[in-house]
């Protein structure tokens, strides 16, 4: 079973079973008609944010990146996590590419595996400093020595050899970063099955291709097969637009800012159904002429989610490094 098929078959179980969110198909269509009637402008990778290049240690950048991509939001009571720098104030994933590109500006070798790999939990505090706390410390340091680590042992410390080991397939690259990085092995239980998730696998295989802009190891095939990338935003954007519905149990505990555990039942329907919410888009424009990914789509809805009124229904909150 590829790639596409591990994850939409999987999630689809889910959808299907679902006690606490539904897809609304009357929503798709209208917001498939929206779309294709004043198509926005595609969504591109920053660049003036983002490192970008084709240099080697570009591809190593961007694991880091993406191995650090989770859990922005703060505790009940604590602020923010920021990050200042070159005269900018940003806080949540843009705070994270902050403080990486101030490390690469203060000389640390980011990108050298063996570096990585000896990082203590200090060292990452040091790394990620800012005002108010990042959360999840310890995890990021483990996963940041992993990266290190699996780096300097299989691929003498370049991921390019893993792109190149992954025969440059998106497909392949999501399995190949789930199976050789614990840390992006985002699998879940839902009714004794197993629900093959990949948010942080199949995101890393997308920003290597923004950070290259599609050329050398970023020229990756199969990118068009990757699903939505099922995080706290996307639900948000899906769920204002309508698409997701949940029951008002759910909607409470969401409303009220209690967590939802990693792994429990309304948690992984959440995150089933932003798949679906999205495939089932993606299909409604390719009816109306209009042909986008599903990683298309959620960078459109992720980006629409930067930029929602503060009065806007919150997004779940659930602790986990794997969004």
């Amino acid at each position: 079973m590829d790639q596409l098929n591990t994850v939409l078959a999987s999630t689809r179980v889910v959808v299907e079973n679902a006690r606490y969110v539904t897809i609304d198909p009357s929503r798709v269509a209208a917001i498939a008609d929206e779309l294709a009637a004043r198509p926005a402008p595609p969504v591109t990778f920053d660049c003036a944010r983002h490192v970008c290049g084709t240099e080697p240690w570009v591809a190593n950048f961007v694991l880091v990146l993406d191995a650090l991509n989770f859990s922005f939001w703060p505790d009940p009571g604590q602020p923010r996590w920021r990050v200042s720098h070159r005269g900018q104030t940003v806080d949540g994933y843009w705070a994270l590419v902050a403080a990486l590109r101030r490390a690469l500006d203060e000389g640390i070798q980011l990108t050298d595996a063996r570096y990585l790999a000896g990082l203590s939990e200090a060292d990452v505090a040091h790394l990620l400093r800012g005002e108010g706390s990042i959360p999840l410390l310890a995890e990021r340091a483990a996963a940041l020595r992993e990266v290190g680590q699996v780096l300097t042992e299989r691929y003498d410390g370049s991921f390019v050899n893993a792109i190149e080991e992954a025969d440059r397939d998106a497909l392949r690259l999501t399995r190949l970063l789930a199976e050789r990085f614990s840390s992006f092995a985002d699998v879940a239980t839902y009714g004794g099955y197993s629900v093959y998730l990949y948010k942080r696998a199949q995101i890393c295989c997308g920003d290597l291709h923004g950070a290259s802009q599609g050329a050398a190891w970023g020229q990756l095939s199969n990118l068009d097969r990757l699903t939505a990338f099922a995080d706290y935003k996307v639900p948000q954007v899906l769920r204002k637009l309508g698409i997701l519905v949940y029951t008002d149990s759910l909607a409470r505990t969401i409303e009220r800012r209690a967590l939802l555990l990693p792994g429990g039942e309304a948690e992984v329907e959440i995150r089933a159904g932003t798949v679906w919410g999205v495939e089932f888009l993606r299909r409604a424009l390719v009816k109306r002429g209009v042909t986008l990914s599903a990683y298309e789509i959620d960078w459109l809805l992720w980006e629409l989610g930067q930029t929602l009124p503060p009065d806007s229904q919150p997004y779940h909150l659930t602790r986990t490094i794997f969004y």
